[in-house]
């Protein structure tokens, strides 16, 4: 058995040395083969969980870096020696020795840390340490997502307990970096991987579900694709057209988001057309020559098309976006790339291997870790990850027509604190579209946004749920923090207000409860706990605003309410935050909400209305 072992072992470091003797010098092929003898000899006593010799994971792992990520030479000595400090008698500095500065930088990243004590924990440190490799470099992680890969490829050997703790890092670290990086196979990949082992019987469900509709539809798509060969055939050439099922994982995605079953996800396949072109330049050009070809034959969905050529996703991911209607009465989503876009969003920052094409990478993906507040506890730290790492962005456009990046689902509040801090703190209203909107209004692709602002508008506490980046998340976390932190809380009951006669109770944590003195709560209170009864100053401030409301009744006449609105408006100066009314046989009922600053301005109020001619009675609710 062991020499089957090693003749399987061999034949797979054989195809690492094949692919690379391709791409690197004779002298470093030499030293990739001295990397796979060094990693063969130190794990030469381990196995693996399934019993195969461990040396079996780096060499796949190697594979992984050679082939798919077609990474260079230090990459895959790095990828061969990963494990090698972690878990045998060698040091850095063994590998430092042999094999260079470089290649220890690697391994140290890919190496996991022992401490005494973690700023969040184990798991969370070590993913804070690979990606702070990013200030220097890309290359740790690249060769940590291989890792990743092949451990989730072989999950199956471990037991329940460790699939699901691999599955779940795996969800909410490594799938969203490969998302990040542009590596859309390994993405999907790793996700589907996870789902599989974190949900097994809803993965195997939707699987089945997908080969039948596969079958299914087979004659059908088959006949769109040969005729959309024709349409494009004697213009474009060799144009390959084919149909790709969405994996398990987006489909579930899709029915946990919309609520609906399988059989009502639209798009649970797309058909994508692939052309060739030498000239990058020509790219966008042919692209729109072959959309105007095809909806010439086809209907074309109104609005559906959505161009990534020019405005291409953040993690570099380009193509033209449209729906067709095809002959059988269902819309079809159509993908329109060049090969090179293809390649570029298999393999993303790595596909072009110019120094600037990746420093671009590198300066990007610098850009949305200084947003990551990492000083954060784990939970959050996690949750800034996915945001951060995870599904699609979405460009939206300032009215002089700059183009700003954000998460799926940002709002108009996000936007004000992406354009600059003082904005967003003092963020009144938006226009999106030059319609005016609340601040958290979602926003969608292609919005022109427009914030104004109020220097007299300060955040208020739920802003921090209407908010998904971390500038804005960052700052408001701030802001509340500076706050002077209140001892004192309010009865839900009463709801009292400055100046009101109050009543404090002192309660265990130190606080103190604020009541009105006649509130049935405090009667019950003092009538129990006697001894906890303080004496409070309940000042008004002017930066605070209290909710009241008030209601009242009055006869019917021309302009009652208007003359009710500027009393509260225009003579003394407050917003009205809700109004309703009813009249029945002359009588008026009318709920006005608003806020004050002090109960001594609130019978000022009332005692205004109450002299308005009509009004018949004013009281607080």
């Amino acid at each position: 058995m062991m020499q089957n072992y090693d003749k399987m072992i061999q034949e797979k470091a054989e195809r690492v040395f094949s692919v690379m003797g391709k791409r690197v010098s004779q002298e470093d092929v030499t030293r990739i083969k001295e990397a796979f003898e060094f990693a063969k000899k130190a794990h030469a006593d381990q196995k693996r969980k399934s019993g195969e010799p461990y040396i079996i994971h780096p060499v796949e792992v190697a594979c992984i870096v050679a082939r798919e990520l077609e990474l260079g030479s230090n990459p895959v000595i790095a990828a061969f020696l990963h494990d090698v400090v972690e878990d045998t008698k060698f040091t850095i500095d063994d590998v430092q020795k042999r094999f260079g500065k470089d290649v220890a930088f690697l391994v140290s990243v890919l190496t996991k840390q022992s401490k005494e004590h973690y700023a969040m924990s184990k798991q969370v440190d070590n993913y804070k340490q690979m990606l702070d490799s990013i200030h220097y470099d890309i290359r740790a992680l690249l060769i940590k997502l291989a890792d990743r890969l092949h451990n989730m490829r072989t999950l199956g050997s471990m037991p329940a307990h460790k699939q699901m703790k691999c599955a779940g890092e795996t969800d909410f670290f490594y799938a969203p970096l490969a998302n990040r990086l542009g590596l859309y196979p390994i993405k999907i990949e790793l996700e589907n991987l996870s789902f599989r082992y974190r949900c097994p019987h809803e993965y195997e469900e939707i699987a089945r579900m997908l080969q039948r509709d596969e079958l299914c539809h087979e004659g059908r798509l088959h006949n769109f694709t040969d005729k959309i060969r024709m349409v494009l055939g004697e213009e474009f050439g060799n144009v390959f057209v084919h149909v790709s099922f969405r994996a398990p994982y987006s489909i579930w995605r899709k029915m946990q988001k919309t609520g609906d079953d399988f059989s009502h996800i639209p798009f649970r396949h797309v058909v994508e057309i692939v052309f060739s072109c030498e000239d990058m330049s020509q790219e966008k050009d042919i692209a729109l020559r072959i959309y105007s070809r095809l909806t010439s034959v086809f209907n074309e969905k109104p609005c559906s098309v959505i161009s990534y050529i020019d405005s291409a996703k953040e993690n570099g991911y380009q193509s033209y976006h449209v729906q067709l209607l095809s002959e059988f009465g269902s819309w079809e989503e159509v993908h329109i790339s060049s090969e090179r876009m293809v390649r570029n969003n298999q393999i993303g920052v790595v596909a072009e291997r110019r120094e600037d094409s990746v420093r671009m990478w590198i300066d990007k993906f610098r850009k949305v870790l200084r947003d990551l507040d990492f000083h954060q506890e784990e939970v959050g730290y996690m949750d800034n990850v996915v945001t951060a790492f995870y599904n699609d962005n979405i460009m939206v456009f300032t009215p002089k027509g700059e183009s700003i990046n954000l998460p799926k689902k940002a709002t108009a509040l996000d936007f004000a604190f992406e354009i600059h801090s003082h904005i967003g703190e003092h963020a009144h209203y938006a226009r999106i579209n030059g319609q005016l909107s609340s601040i958290k209004a979602e926003l969608q692709r292609g919005d022109i946004v427009e914030i104004v602002t109020n220097p007299e508008v300060t955040p208020q506490k739920d802003w921090s749920d209407h908010v998904l980046t971390y500038k804005a998340k960052r700052f408001l976390k701030s802001y509340f923090a500076k706050q002077e932190k209140s001892v004192y809380h309010f009865c839900p009951d009463c709801h009292p207000i400055p100046s009101e006669e109050v009543i404090g109770f002192k309660e265990a944590d130190g606080t103190i409860t604020i009541h009105k003195r006649n509130c049935p709560v405090a009667i019950g209170l003092a009538s129990q706990r006697g001894d906890s009864i303080v004496s409070v100053d309940y000042e008004e401030k002017a930066s605070i605003l209290y909710p009241v409301s008030i209601q009242i009744l009055a006869v019917d006449r021309y302009h009652l309410l208007s003359d009710i609105i500027n009393c509260i408006t225009n003579e003394l100066h407050l917003s009205i935050d809700a109004l309703t009314t009813k009249t029945t046989d002359s009588i008026v009922n009318c709920n006005i909400s608003f806020g004050v600053h002090s109960f001594g301005e609130l019978q000022t109020i009332i005692s205004h209305i109450s002299a308005i001619n009509g009004v018949d009675e004013v009281k607080r609710v």
